[in-house]
C-alpha cells in the first residue's frame, strides 16, 4: 500500500478527550482511504509518537490509533475503547496499533450481515498490517476478538510473532454458556448478584433510547459479571464508540458459537499467551480450556486473581509484566 496523502495535526486540534483514571485519551479520528485503487489516503493526527487516522475498507471507515514505542503489537477491536484499557506505562515498551474491525466502524451506507463475514474481518486486519507497514508483529485479541487474532495468525503465520488472547473462552457455544451460568449461580456473591439485577433492569430503557447500540448497552449493564469491582462504571470506556449490532449478532451469535478451537489452535504455530480473570463471569470457567491445551504449539496461561473480563485495565501492572515477559521470552 502506498500512502499518497498524510497530514500532521498539532495537539491543540484534538477534537475530544476522555479522562479515565486520570489518563488523557484522545478520541479524534481523521482521514480517508480508497481500497479499490490500492492506495491509502490518510490524514493523521501526530503528537509525539501517537497517530490517528482512518483506513477505508469497502463501505467501512476503520479508525486506528498508533501509540507508544517498542515491540509492535496490533490490537483488534475498537480503536477508541481498547486504547483506553492499556496502561500508559506499557506504551514505553510496546508500539500499540489499535484498529477498528467492521463492527466498530462507521459505514458509508447501510450494512448487511454479509458485510461482516469472518473472512472479510481477517482481510481487514491484513489491510491494516499493510497500511502500518508491519512486517512481523504480535497480534492481541480481547474477548471474542481472540478468535480473530488466532484466525489471522493461522492464515498469515509468517507475519505473526506472538498471539495474545485476553479474556477469551474456547467458543461462544451453548454448552460453555451454560457452564458460565452454573458458575455464576454457585460462586457469585449475593451483593454482586444484586448489582447485576439492578443494572439489567435498566437495559430495556437503554435500548429504547438508543436502539442501534444494543450490544454496547448490554455490555455496560453486564458489569457485575465483567469486572472484579462489580460496581465499576464502564460507560467512559465506550464514549464515542460506534456500534454495528448486525455485525455483532452475526459474529458473536453465529460464527463464534461454532468455532472449532481444536482445529483453530492446531493451525497456529506462533506462541500463544492466554490471560484469564478469576472473576470473569462472561465466559466459561478457566477449566474449559483444559481439553484444548495440547492443541497449541506453545501455550502460556496466566490467571489474574483480582480481575474480571479486562485484566489489562484491572491489573495493569501485572498484565504489562506478563505480556512483556512473554514477548521477550518467546
Amino acid at each position: 500500500m502506498k500512502t499518497i496523502a498524510r497530514r500532521r495535526r498539532p495537539f491543540a486540534e484534538l477534537r475530544s478527550c476522555v479522562f479515565l483514571n486520570q489518563r488523557p485519551v484522545p478520541g479524534a479520528r481523521h482521514g480517508a482511504a480508497n481500497r479499490t485503487t490500492g492506495y491509502i489516503i490518510m490524514e493523521e493526527l501526530d503528537y509525539g509518537r501517537a497517530e490517528r487516522g482512518i483506513i477505508r475498507s469497502g463501505i467501512f471507515e476503520l479508525g486506528y490509533a498508533i501509540e507508544g514505542q517498542g515491540l509492535p503489537v496490533l490490537v483488534i477491536g475498537s480503536s477508541l475503547y481498547y486504547a483506553r484499557t492499556f496502561s500508559p506505562g506499557l506504551r514505553r515498551s510496546v508500539r500499540l496499533h489499535f484498529v477498528d474491525h467492521r463492527c466498530f466502524a462507521r459505514p458509508v451506507r447501510p450494512a448487511e450481515a454479509s458485510d461482516f463475514a469472518f473472512d472479510r474481518i481477517i482481510d481487514d486486519i491484513e489491510l491494516a498490517r499493510q497500511s502500518f507497514r508491519l512486517e512481523r508483529f504480535a497480534v492481541l485479541g480481547h474477548s471474542g476478538h481472540g478468535y480473530m487474532a488466532l484466525e489471522y495468525a493461522r492464515r498469515f503465520p509468517d507475519r505473526v510473532s506472538h498471539v495474545v488472547l485476553a479474556g477469551t473462552g474456547p467458543n461462544q457455544g451453548a454448552d460453555l454458556a451454560e457452564w458460565a451460568e452454573r458458575r455464576w449461580a454457585a460462586e457469585a456473591s449475593a451483593a454482586r448478584k444484586l448489582i447485576f439485577d439492578r443494572e439489567m433492569a435498566k437495559l430495556a430503557g437503554d435500548i429504547a433510547a438508543h436502539p442501534h447500540e444494543r450490544f454496547k448497552h448490554l455490555l455496560i449493564r453486564l458489569g457485575a459479571r465483567s469486572w472484579f469491582d462489580a460496581g465499576f462504571d464502564a460507560r467512559p470506556l465506550w464514549d464515542g464508540v460506534w456500534i454495528n449490532d448486525i455485525g455483532f449478532d452475526h459474529l458473536w451469535g453465529e460464527v463464534f458459537r461454532d468455532i472449532d478451537m481444536h482445529a483453530l489452535a492446531r493451525g497456529v504455530t506462533a506462541p500463544v499467551l492466554l490471560t484469564l480473570g478469576r472473576f470473569d463471569y462472561l465466559i466459561a470457567p478457566p477449566a474449559a480450556w483444559e481439553p484444548f491445551r495440547g492443541d497449541f504449539a506453545r501455550l502460556t496461561i496466566e490467571m489474574f486473581e483480582r480481575s474480571g473480563h479486562t485484566m489489562q485495565l484491572e491489573e495493569s501492572d501485572r498484565f504489562d509484566a506478563a505480556l512483556l515477559d512473554f514477548l521477550h521470552r518467546n
